[in-house]
């Protein structure tokens, strides 16, 4: 079985785990307390890859936590009815993770002194990892081809919505104290000085086999035998069985799935969608 979307102000979600009376009163009365921290992704920007580095970094390189409970537990989905149940009976530091948009979010973030670390990857790589992520996972409305996906990403017609208007958003918090802006590239260009940012950003701070330990137990190849931190736990009814949700990994793919047609019309949204930004803010430019 599989299922249209669930539409909240104006915002297409996937159905399951997912009611409208959730998403409204984590929009309006979710409090965000000072010592919490929040990954803040648009989906299929490295939302899974930077929660298993901050798990790790919180539990300083030590794998129990993370091999032995689900990624969704050690840090919950705000915006879900069973992430929410697990943050207010969380007796730990709160370590949170939401794809909302910057105008759903909820207020108490903006006069708090909550550590945001936002990720953002390639939109174009972005279009294709959603196109399979939402072709496996059988929680909400699927595309027929990759043709009609494309169509719809540039639409704003997929789970969260627009990418774009995403980005907007979030871009306007990004010159705040609390707020860090990580990009996909980076963090593959160069995972140990991302890693080393984002202790320091968080104030944790990590001796060199500690920092060895993050970064191995968050590499693809480890990641990708997790099986809490990889979705292969979630029930048959939800996922299509023996798919991992950790692909490919890479930066790029785009180029194996776009047609020369696709990429001159994505360039030209692009290029209308995101006019005003600096060129050296995103490193695909």
């Amino acid at each position: 079985m599989t299922y249209e979307f669930l539409w909240f102000e104006g915002l297409p979600f996937p159905v399951w785990g997912y009611n409208i009376e959730d998403i409204k009163e984590t929009c309006t009365k979710f409090v965000i307390k000072d010592e919490d921290t929040i990954i803040v992704t648009y989906p299929k920007s490295g939302t899974r890859w930077l929660r298993e580095i901050l798990c790790l970094i919180h539990s300083k390189g030590y794998t129990k936590w993370i091999q032995s409970v689900p990624i969704w537990k050690c840090s919950s989905w705000l915006e879900t009815r069973q992430g929410c149940k697990f943050l207010n009976e969380s007796e730990r530091q709160r370590l949170l993770t939401s794809h909302l948009p910057f105008h759903l979010f909820p207020k108490s973030l903006f006069t708090s002194k909550a550590k945001v670390v936002y990720i953002m990857r390639n939109p174009k790589d972005v279009l294709v990892s959603g196109y399979y992520l939402w072709t496996t996972l059988k929680l909400t409305k699927k595309p027929e081809s990759f043709k009609q996906y494309f169509k719809w990403f540039i639409q704003g017609n997929v789970p969260y919505g627009s990418w774009f208007e995403h980005i907007h958003g979030w871009m306007s918090m990004r010159d705040r104290e609390n707020v860090l802006l990580l990009s996909y590239e980076d963090l593959q260009k160069d995972p140990r000085s991302t890693i080393e940012k984002i202790c320091q950003f968080v104030g944790k701070k990590l001796n060199p086999e500690e920092l060895d330990s993050v970064l191995e137990n968050s590499s693809f190849h480890v990641m990708k035998q997790n099986k809490m931190s990889n979705y292969e736990i979630l029930p048959e009814n939800l996922i299509t069985k023996h798919v991992s949700m950790t692909r490919k990994g890479i930066c790029g793919d785009w180029k194996n799935h776009f047609t020369v047609a696709q990429a001159e019309t994505f360039h030209k949204v692009y290029q209308e969608k995101m006019a005003g930004f600096p060129k050296d803010l995103f490193p695909w430019e």
